[in-house]
């Protein structure tokens, strides 16, 4: 009778060792289906991000100061922070870049170096950066912080605090 009670015992406690080792299992496949498309999905927001930062290059270095806005959002709450003025709107911010960068010689060659994208929420990213302009006779350079969110248009700047260093 002690025999049988320990065998009954034993049983006992292989189903449940199976038992948790299957919830075991179970649980691992429930994260491991819900976190890979999680780091999938931030992966391609990060390279989303970054497509639009080398449109702005790109455009940039075409000329095209409307195609390097098309990275900014459309918007009055568009913002933009830089040696101590405040730009607010895409309007305004268009009007800024083309009266400080009206034609190709002040344009120069644009490069952005060192960037770090890190996402901050389901729709938003922080990025840092160096920006540098190659030009005839100087070669200004900064870094900048922008807050990048995604928008109905894609993923678009909506603030920008760009700081110049000194030549």
């Amino acid at each position: 009778m002690a025999t049988q009670s320990f065998d009954q015992k034993l049983r006992h406690k292989q189903r449940r060792h199976n038992e948790m080792r299957c919830r075991f299992w179970v649980a691992l496949f429930v994260a491991v289906s819900t976190v890979i498309p999680l780091v999938a999905r931030a992966q391609s927001d990060i390279e989303s991000v970054r497509k639009v930062l080398s449109d702005q290059v790109e455009a940039w270095n075409r000329g095209d100061i409307e195609g390097f806005m098309k990275g900014y959002w459309n918007s009055d709450s568009t913002v933009f922070v830089s040696g101590g003025n405040l730009s607010r709107g895409y309007d305004q911010l268009l009007a800024r870049y083309k009266k400080t960068y009206g034609t190709r010689e002040k344009m120069g060659r644009l490069e952005f170096t060192d960037l770090a994208i890190r996402k901050i929420s389901s729709r938003a990213a922080a990025v840092t950066g160096v920006f540098r302009l190659y030009r005839p006779n100087d070669q200004p350079w900064g870094r900048f912080t922008l807050i990048v969110e995604q928008k109905r248009e894609g993923w678009r700047i909506t603030h920008d605090h760009t700081s110049s260093a000194a030549n």
